[in-house]
Parts: C-alpha cells; sequence; structure tokens
C-alpha cells in the first residue's frame, strides 16, 4: 500500500499528508524514520500538508503531534477526518 500521510511520532494522533489525499481512498501512514504505521479511510479530501486524524478524538481532547499536544478537539474527530483550524484549537497562543 502507498503511504501517504507522515506521523512525527509513532503515538500521535494526527499525521501530515505528504501530496493531495482523496476523500474515500485508504492510505497508509509511515514514521519520519519510515516505519508502517497502518492505514486509514479517508472521510474528507486533504490537502497537502494538513492533517488527519490516526483515530477518534473526543471533543476537549488534546491532540498530540510530535509526541506532545499541540492542540484541543473543539469538536468530536472521527478516524480519518481533516483536522484543521475548524475542529482543533491550537494550544501554541493559548494563556
Amino acid at each position: 500500500m502507498k503511504h501517504g500521510i507522515l506521523l512525527h511520532e509513532h503515538k500521535d494522533d494526527v499525521g501530515v499528508a505528504v501530496h493531495d489525499l482523496k476523500k474515500g481512498t485508504t492510505i497508509g501512514a509511515v514514521t519520519l524514520e519510515g516505519k508502517k504505521v497502518g492505514s486509514v479511510k479517508l472521510l474528507h479530501n486533504v490537502p497537502l500538508g494538513h492533517k488527519v486524524a490516526m483515530r477518534d478524538l473526543a471533543k476537549e481532547k488534546p491532540v498530540i503531534k510530535y509526541g506532545r499536544p499541540v492542540g484541543k478537539a473543539v469538536a468530536e474527530i472521527a478516524r480519518g477526518a481533516w483536522v484543521h483550524t475548524h475542529n482543533v484549537k491550537t494550544l501554541r497562543w493559548s494563556v
């Protein structure tokens, strides 16, 4: 299976699209080291550089990327969904 999602850490909640991804496609995911971490069926089109949920995420749950929390889900996010500003609030500028 061709991979199209890159995870910084094996247990990250989200991975990054390495090219434009099409809704309905099942696509593989790998770590930076090239280790396979499974596959996911895409629920939305996901543009290059945007995030994909690798597991279901409950509302208010921290979203893990780079092995650490980078945001909080502001809505329930299904596995395979496009993850962006419509469903995650960044922690970067939170006080």
